[in-house]
């Protein structure tokens, strides 16, 4: 086998749903929620996938989603694959699992009958700010950390976070196995793992990709999808234009009015205190002039002369 020869991807959707969505691979999807779940071995004693159809026409829709919702024991459990980026996606998870968790509840049920509720998310690009591809959500009180209810949980797998070096976790064999994309891929995962149903799943995924008509059902969908992302990209990227472009002209407006405000308001200061000082100079020299002329008169009229007068003015100009 070539090891550089690509694969059937099992992050595609249509592909997942070959495998975890097929009755007749009961053992393989235990096993693979038992351990994406971290529960006992051997604890899902029963399965029933209520969307097993994929509808053709699917295939060449874009902004669509594909899910996979099953039963299991008491449960309802929700898996869906996500490859592109999606704004406001932790949003949109949690309205997902409020929309099954309340269409479980008959008219005239009670409360407590209604199921625990479980969304799987795998996605192809990082949400979270952490290092951990794993995060694990519930309910709980702020401080005390203390579960409201065990019937909601959401979690999230990130596959960009994931490591190809030894395992730690069996989760990370079945992620590492979707994050596959090429023949050398899925040899070294099948070297490596311990679990059966791990192998197994390699080998109807190489039986899938003998398939020339779903290899080509699966580059359309991979089309489609790329399409999408491009269609987001340049929605988002002609946004951000946009905003900028506003921004700048907002910026600008307000700009100029708190420019003419703290303008005005300088000015108003400098012109207070350069007035200031002019109209005390004018005053002082007005003034000085003044008491000359008093002085002047009153020296007059003591009698003293123009001379002694002009003499005594010289001398307090001085």
């Amino acid at each position: 086998m070539n090891r550089d020869e690509k694969i059937l991807k099992l992050k595609l959707d249509i592909i997942f749903k070959r495998i975890f969505g097929d009755v007749r691979n009961e053992d393989i999807i235990k096993t693979f929620l038992e351990d994406l779940l971290e529960l006992p071995p051997k604890s899902i004693q029963k399965i029933l996938i209520d969307n097993v159809e994929l509808v053709p026409a699917f295939i060449d829709l874009k902004f669509s989603r594909l899910d996979l919702k099953m039963k299991i024991n008491d449960s309802i459990v929700n898996i869906e694959i996500q490859v592109n980026s999606e704004p406001y996606y932790n949003d949109r998870t949690l309205f997902y699992w409020s929309k099954i968790f309340s269409e479980e509840l008959s008219s005239g049920d009670e409360y407590d009958e209604l199921k625990q509720t479980i969304c799987i998310n795998i996605v192809n690009f990082n949400i979270f700010n952490c290092n951990e591809y794993h995060s694990h959500f519930q309910v709980m009180e702020k401080d005390r950390h203390i579960v409201l209810s065990d019937k909601l949980a959401i979690h999230f797998f990130e596959l960009k976070k994931l490591s190809k070096k030894q395992n730690k976790k069996r989760m990370e064999d079945w992620l590492n196995l979707i994050n596959a994309e090429t023949e050398g891929d899925l040899m070294d995962i099948q070297d490596q793992t311990t679990i059966p149903e791990v192998k197994q799943t390699i080998v109807k995924l190489r039986e899938l990709n003998a398939d020339e008509q779903l290899k080509a059902q699966a580059f359309y969908r991979e089309k489609r999808l790329h399409d999408e992302a491009s269609a987001l990209g340049y929605a988002r990227r002609e946004g951000e234009k946009m905003g900028l472009a506003k921004g700048e002209a907002i910026g600008l407006a307000k700009g100029e009015t708190i420019g003419l405000a703290k303008g005005e308001a300088i000015g108003l200061a400098k012109g207070e205190t350069i007035g200031l000082a002019k109209g005390e100079a004018i005053g002082l020299a007005k003034g000085k002039l003044q008491l000359i002329e008093e002085l002047k008169n009153q020296w007059l009229l003591d009698g003293r002369s123009e001379k002694e007068i002009s003499e005594l003015l010289r001398n307090f100009a001085e």
